[in-house]
């Protein structure tokens, strides 16, 4: 016990290098056991390497505690620029402890705070590690996002993990103020309620989990379509479909396809009637 404490250095580094390979191994076998068994084990695999990394400075301080004690002594009058220069550290690990404490997400959630929005694959005292999502139709853009924790203190956090599966998917069109959109309004809703019948069971049950796991009511899950105006003066028909996530933007585009479809009837049907009554 007196030559560990005696050569400190070399328990230090002997501690570290003989401790990594078992962490790596550790880590592998989660990955392993999480593919054979087909089970997410991206948490375990975070928590793991987390309370390594805690274990070990906790053990290295104890270490070193004297060492560290006579040089906090020898620098008491440059605390304060340290700390001042330190503060976004600080910052991170305090919001390390508050995202810990908290839980507002686990690995393998998606969520959005501030403009940054994916799925969350580590966290650790500095930053959160993300892999992107377009919101717009919810898919991987193939980027990784590092945000500071800091910045989870000051910016609100939102667990979008509901919509990993289903997603009251919205958009809109916009066309002219000539264009009288309660006409084609029946025949959209009818397709729109089409492209929903493989999947109208297994969404209202998502639908009312939803409900009843955040205690209020969402959108769905049958189609729904509106109709307002811009600021300008044209028409926007907006559309609400609960759907699958990865299926979003393929509904949307045949909608899409539908509208422009029967609007490109409509108007040659009123030209060539147009064009017979003259």
């Amino acid at each position: 016990m007196d030559f560990f404490v005696d050569y400190k250095l070399v328990t230090s580094l002997l501690m570290i290098f003989l401790s990594s390979p078992i962490k790596y191994y550790v880590k592998k076998w989660l990955k392993y056991r999480g593919k054979k068994k087909q089970v997410d084990h991206r948490y375990l695999i975070n928590s793991v390497n987390n309370l390594y990394n805690l274990a070990l400075i906790i053990i290295l301080f104890y270490l070193w505690s004297e060492e560290l004690q006579r040089f906090a002594f020898s620098i008491a009058a440059f605390v304060v620029a340290i700390v001042l220069a330190t503060r976004e550290y600080i910052q991170c690990f305090i919001g390390f402890l508050y995202v810990t404490s908290t839980r507002p997400f686990r690995v393998g959630d998606w969520v959005q705070t501030g403009h940054f929005c994916g799925e969350v694959t580590a966290t650790d005292w500095a930053k959160l590690t993300m892999l992107e999502i377009d919101q717009s139709d919810y898919s991987y853009t193939g980027k990784t996002l590092f945000v500071p924790n800091n910045q989870l203190i000051t910016q609100p956090i939102k667990n979008l993990n509901f919509l990993k599966r289903y997603v009251p998917h919205n958009f809109i069109i916009t066309m002219d103020s000539d264009y009288n959109p309660y006409e084609n309004m029946d025949y959209l809703l009818l397709k729109a309620k089409e492209y929903c019948v493989d999947f109208q069971s297994v969404a209202e049950r998502y639908n009312a989990l939803i409900e009843r796991s955040l205690d209020i009511t969402v959108l769905g899950p049958d189609p729904s379509i509106a109709v307002s105006t811009t600021e300008l003066g044209r028409i926007k028909t907006s559309f609400t479909i609960f759907c699958p996530t990865e299926k979003a933007s393929e509904i949307e585009a045949k909608l899409t396809y539908d509208f422009f479809s029967i609007r490109e009837k409509n108007v040659n049907r009123k030209t060539q009637k147009k064009s017979e009554d003259e």
